[in-house]
């Protein structure tokens, strides 16, 4: 009786040994040389998790995560990191030559190699075609251009030796919605850098795109080409102006939950005072979310924005600093229209408008209008504003906003992205709190039906 009882003691100790808890998290630990910050930050969706990053640039964490694709950021450089439960993954790299020094080991490093070979294997692809030169291509071109991309990059990831079944599928389905991406993308960047107002590629360049379905909230999580896709595809289709009530009763429908938070997040920066269709847009982004706190948030920007319609008292700047000296208020300029110009010296499209800025001001130059050009830097940045406006010799009126995004006049006129153009007439009074920015033939089509 004593040997059966020490038999089955044995088997359940067995068997308790065998019965391991499931591992819900990952490890993700590495050393950053030339650190850039004091944190890593690591994101994908809903998902932030900030990484302590020691004196020596030494870190490590525990991540609970789901398996997928998530993008970490180092204080100034952003790279793509595969996690999944079970992963110990040590990264190091050295931020001199960042994207060219990522390396992995342990647990998970065989996939996220692959990823940091892949990144410089697009890096060097745009380097041999600029976005700009790529998209100005005919269809033709394009199609092979990107084709030839498409072929390189299936075989790296054919060539990148022993990885995880289940990423090898992802990775494939990314390179398919990728690829398709492109084309989709086409039309609309053709148009802009090609410079051909209301381009409309042929039936048979988009009939690639034909059967793809925009509903499937699997592939929205795990494949950011596909997101990318969705997001472009509801987007384009709302800019149209076309039934834009139908658009948004077909996204209210959706059994996708994550594509609709998503849409609605985006989307909200559409109810803007450029929007014609700005009832619309707030109704069914409203009726896309079920978090009352953002609900609550774009009820108050909607009441703002139409306080900005043509014709309405314009919100005022009061006592900005001038770069020539002293302070300027709106007020100042009464008399004249003003053409105000929102920007920062961080931002690139700030920056691609200045040449536009200096030709329609020449172009104007003596007429019944001041170009003011605003700049919400922060405090810190102010030196290089000041050295930046010497150096691009910019004209016009150059003022330092007094509390950069938070300053009054941005959050009147509901400022959320740069850069951003407003006119306003000699009354004081709006005539567009989003005008056309210089690069668009409509500012000066603008200037010439009011006679300025």
């Amino acid at each position: 009786m004593k040997k059966t009882l020490i038999l089955l003691s044995s088997v359940t100790l067995l068997m308790a040994c065998n019965e391991e808890p499931k591992v819900d998290y990952a490890l993700f630990s590495g050393k950053i040389e030339n650190k850039n910050s004091d944190k890593l930050i690591v994101r994908s969706g809903d998902f932030t998790k900030t990484i302590a990053v020691a004196e020596d640039g030494t870190f490590a964490d525990t991540l609970r995560v789901d398996t997928g694709v998530y993008m970490f950021n180092d204080g100034k450089e952003i790279s793509n990191v595969y996690l999944a439960p079970g992963y110990d993954l040590n990264l190091t790299l050295n931020t001199k030559e960042f994207d060219e020094t990522i390396a992995y080991t342990g647990v998970g490093a065989e996939v996220n190699n692959y990823l940091a070979s892949k990144s410089l294997h697009d890096e060097k692809l745009s380097g041999e075609i600029g976005t700009p030169e790529l998209y100005a291509l005919e269809e033709e071109e394009f199609l092979n251009k990107i084709n030839e991309f498409n072929t390189s990059k299936t075989e790296l990831l054919k060539n990148s030796g022993v990885l995880d079944e289940d990423f090898i599928a992802m990775e494939t389905k990314n390179l398919k919605y990728d690829h398709l991406s492109n084309i989709q993308r086409y039309p609309t960047y053709h148009e802009y850098f090609a410079k051909k107002e209301g381009f409309k590629a042929s039936d048979d360049f988009m009939k690639p795109l034909e059967g793809i379905v925009f509903t499937n909230e699997e592939d929205y999580n795990n494949i950011a080409a596909y997101k990318a896709m969705v997001q472009n595809h509801y987007s384009t289709k709302l800019n149209s102006g076309e039934n834009v009530e139908a658009t948004f009763k077909e996204l209210s429908a959706l059994n996708a939950p994550s594509i609709k938070k998503d849409l609605a997040k985006m989307l909200a920066y559409e109810v803007s005072p450029g929007n014609e269709n700005l009832e619309a847009y707030y109704n069914g982004v409203s009726s896309l979310s079920e978090d009352q706190e953002f609900k609550d948030k774009l009820t108050e920007k909607y009441n703002k924005v139409k306080l900005l319609a043509k014709g309405n008292p314009s919100p005022e700047f009061t006592k900005y600093e001038n770069h020539k000296g002293g302070t300027t208020s709106l007020s100042d300029l009464k008399g004249k229209y003003v053409y105000i110009d929102v920007w920062a010296t961080w931002c690139g499209p700030c920056k691609r408008e200045i040449p536009f800025l200096k030709e329609v001001e020449a172009q104007f130059h003596g007429k019944n209008i001041e170009f003011v050009s605003t700049s919400i830097d922060v405090a810190k940045d102010h030196d290089a504003w000041v050295e930046m406006v010497k150096e691009k010799e910019l004209g016009g009126i150059q003022l330092f906003a007094d509390n950069d995004w938070k300053s009054q006049f941005v959050q009147d006129y509901a400022i959320e992205g740069i850069p951003r153009f407003i006119l306003v007439d000699p009354d004081g009074n709006i005539v567009s709190a989003d005008a056309p920015r210089p690069s668009s033939p409509k500012l000066v089509e603008l200037f010439e039906e009011l006679s300025i």
